[in-house]
């Protein structure tokens, strides 16, 4: 007989169907993906995957693959973030890896120093008219600006015109794809100045994803913003009545998840101290894969910036992994395109189940 007690009301509260959090389930399946790698790694390579086996290297970590580990999701990571909350909602972003091409390219041209090893840099986009050598706020708020005005875009679409957010966003993900190209006739731009150098060097990209994983994190869990992303996603009708302003709210969710692409456009091009327009290809299905392995429902209403924080750490772990064996590039993608279908699976039976219990 299952164990019981009263609650509320008289109601009975049985322990026995108590679960995990979903973040819990995420933790677990990323300890046993590094179990896994450790156990193949020995195995194929006699080397250990996270565990330091040289005798003139101090610690008992790997350091130089845990640091890989994190700076190759960090950036995606940050977009990931913006995702997260789209999906909350019920909505989707497919903008998001074109908006941070189109933003790299128009900051970095706004970041170009004016010399290179003493010479004239004749190939600064701006060089005729003298905008080399800008303070470093100027690109970054330029960048900011682009980013966030994607998002108001594809929010003041979606909230006001009602069309899918399907639609709408890979229509802005073809369109700033285009304008990309079109900023500096499909070249690179390059050789930015120390400061805008600066915030990309080193450890920098993984700081700054914590800080925003931190903050959004406390802002979906103690605010208001945080209530109402929840409520619209897990039943809009049902938030339109009880007073909440869907239209007005989606367009501000949807205004930061392209705020966080411009900061991840940023972060990217001055830690490659380059920007392409084919920069961010594919990284808003990478973002969507780390927030749903995370446990984030596609559905809406259900995950937390946490579990997308977990997903991005297993991103990391399965490609540094497979990197690691030496295996293709292309059987590479084949895996992820595996993982992003069985996480999809596995959220659906999870909503089965949570129906079934209810």
């Amino acid at each position: 007989m299952s164990d019981t007690s009263h609650g509320v009301g008289g109601l009975s509260f049985d322990k026995s169907k108590r679960s995990l959090p979903a973040e819990a389930g995420v933790a677990i399946a990323l300890v046993l993906i590094i179990v896994v790698f450790e156990l193949l790694d020995l195995v194929l390579m006699n080397d250990s995957f996270l565990f330091n086996t040289r005798e003139n290297v101090p610690g008992i970590f790997n350091q130089a693959r845990l640091q890989i580990i994190i700076l190759q999701v960090s950036i995606i990571g940050i977009i990931a973030l913006g995702v997260t909350q789209v999906i909350l909602t019920g909505g989707i972003d497919l903008s998001s890896g074109s908006v941070v091409g189109m933003t790299a390219m128009i900051a970095m041209s706004f970041a170009q120093a004016g010399q290179i090893n003493g010479m004239d840099n004749t190939r600064a986009v701006f060089f005729d008219r003298g905008w080399v050598d800008l303070p470093v706020i100027i690109p970054v708020v330029i960048g900011l600006l682009c980013g966030t005005a994607c998002g108001l875009i594809n929010g003041l679409f979606i909230a006001y015109t009602k069309i899918p957010p399907f639609i709408a966003t890979l229509g802005m993900m073809v369109s700033a794809r285009g304008l990309a190209k079109w900023w500096t006739a499909g070249q690179p731009v390059s050789f930015p100045t120390p400061s805008y150098a600066s915030i990309g060097a080193g450890m920098m990209p993984v700081i700054i994803f914590a800080c925003l994983a931190i903050l959004f994190h406390l802002i979906l869990k103690y605010t208001v913003y945080g209530k109402h992303t929840y409520a619209i996603g897990s039943n809009e009708a049902a938030a339109r009545m009880s007073g909440i302003n869907v239209a007005r709210h989606k367009v501000l969710v949807y205004t930061l998840a392209g705020l966080l692409g411009g900061i991840a456009a940023i972060v990217l091009s001055s830690k490659n101290l380059t920007a392409q327009a084919g920069m961010g290809v594919m990284y808003e299905l990478d973002a969507i894969a780390m927030a749903v392995i995370g446990g984030i429902s596609l559905s809406g209403g259900r995950g937390t910036i946490l579990g997308t924080v977990l997903g991005a750490l297993i991103f990391g772990v399965i490609i540094s992994g497979f990197t690691f064996l030496r295996l293709d590039a292309y059987y590479q993608e084949m895996v992820k395109g595996a993982i992003i279908v069985g996480a999809v699976v596995l959220d659906q039976w999870r909503q089965r189940r949570s129906a079934a219990r209810s």
